[in-house]
């Protein structure tokens, strides 16, 4: 096989198409990744792509996420010259990952929906990427731009279910995360023989590792706990093991082997505010240590949190001075009095990227819901009271036309129950 002595890999992860934030829809910034992405593909002379999962945000992901992954596919793939192997997440549903398996493996794109999973074996000599062999939770890619093959372990996400086994019939935890991590390690295992002296040695999974740093964006109901793997357990003779399912690049420090995790490209949660977003660029030889570069990105808009300690009027003099005015932001006001709907007004005008208005009342001197009958309010002056009593700001006319529409709807459902018409006669 000719080419260079180099196999140049590009991991990234935990794309999350089709995610919003607070209701804002993020596909155009979710654009911007995939052709930062494909530059630095293209300027990097990557060899093959690593997707480690959570390509989708849902199981049921919007024509125009699919549309945008099946874009960055093709882009990424440059005309079939470039490997892509691509992972299914705990977000992502195998099957719809894999749909376009028969279109994408004629051009050089492996995706791979189960641990079990197994890329069909292309041989052809005229191709440029070739799946020189393959079994289940393995593959042996062939690169014509490398005088090396890769020999890659896949391990998508690894739920009980989608093993096809129970682990454990134990309840405790310390003893369900043990049965887990044994189960991923012995898979683990048994495929690192696969792994030669003369080939690229990769592996690409969706797992928790034990240490990592979590953030609220992961947003699963189970980041760690019983689903926890242990550091040990990668595999020790890799060149480099891709890793996704946290939102924070970092490096897995206990394996093994290198061992990262990507991150997602653009922030998802404001638990993710300032942080930095990465991949990685691997050069790998066979026989020696991989060189390992993070490359920081710079697409979408950042996430921002401002604290207004001194209340409402420093809140809108950063507006007035355009402080991150192309950010968004979630908003913390200290104050001793009620945040009229004037002011969130003027403060969104002054910066439409304000998401979140969060009072923090310094003193209990705030007007208090006042008791008194019922029978003589109106539910929606009920409603503007017991908001200001809670939150201490006055309520949007958007929140309380939706709060209305959800009592009209539940009244017309309580009448249709009781096989009424949803009139009175």
């Amino acid at each position: 096989m000719k080419g260079s002595e180099t196999m140049r890999i590009l991991h990234t992860s935990d794309w999350h198409l089709g995610r919003s934030l607070e209701s804002i829809n993020r596909i155009e910034e979710q654009r911007e990744f995939v052709d930062q992405l494909c530059h630095i593909a293209q300027e990097e002379k990557v060899d093959l792509v690593l997707i480690a999962g959570d390509v989708y945000d849902s199981y049921n992901p919007s024509a125009a996420a699919e549309e945008l992954f099946y874009y960055a596919l093709n882009r990424l793939s440059a005309g079939s010259s470039r490997a892509v192997a691509v992972i299914a997440g705990n977000h992502d549903s195998p099957e719809r990952l894999c749909a376009s398996n028969p279109l994408a493996s004629k051009n050089g794109i492996i995706l791979l929906g189960y641990p079990s999973s197994q890329a069909m074996v292309n041989k052809g000599s005229g191709d440029k990427i070739r799946v020189m062999d393959s079994g289940p939770g393995w593959l042996e890619l062939g690169i014509s731009s490398c005088a090396h093959s890769a020999v890659i372990i896949t391990l998508p996400y690894p739920s009980e279910a989608r093993l096809e086994q129970v682990l454990s019939m134990d309840t405790q935890e310390d003893k369900l995360q043990k049965a887990y991590s044994d189960k991923v390690g012995s898979i683990i295992a048994r495929l690192s023989g696969k792994y030669r002296e003369d080939t690229v040695n990769l592996a690409v999974s969706h797992i928790f590792v034990n240490g990592g740093k979590e953030s609220e964006s992961e947003r699963t109901l189970q980041v760690g706990g019983a689903m926890t793997v242990e550091p040990a357990v990668l595999p020790a003779q890799a060149h480099f093991t891709a890793l996704g399912h946290l939102h924070r690049p970092q490096r897995v420090k206990a394996a093994p082997c290198p061992a990262y995790y990507s991150g997602s490209p653009i922030a998802y949660s404001f638990s993710e505010a300032d942080y930095a977003k990465a991949l990685y660029i691997i050069d790998a030889v066979p026989g020696r240590p991989a060189d390992i570069r993070e490359v920081y990105m710079n697409c979408g808009k950042p996430l921002k949190r401002w604290v207004a300690i001194n209340g409402m009027e420093e809140a809108l003099r950063w507006g007035e001075e355009g402080r991150d005015s192309h950010a968004w932001i979630d908003l913390e006001v200290h104050t001793d009095r009620v945040i009229t709907m004037e002011e969130q007004r003027i403060l969104r005008k002054l910066n439409p990227g304000i998401l979140n208005i969060r009072p923090v009342i310094k003193r209990q001197d705030c007007p208090r819901l006042v008791l008194e009958n019922r029978e003589t309010r109106k539910i929606d002056q009920l409603f503007r009271d017991y908001y200001m009593y809670k939150t201490k700001s006055e309520i949007s006319e958007e929140l309380m036309s939706t709060f209305l529409d959800i009592l009209n709807n539940s009244e017309e459902t309580q009448n249709q129950e009781a096989g009424g018409d949803g009139y009175e006669t």
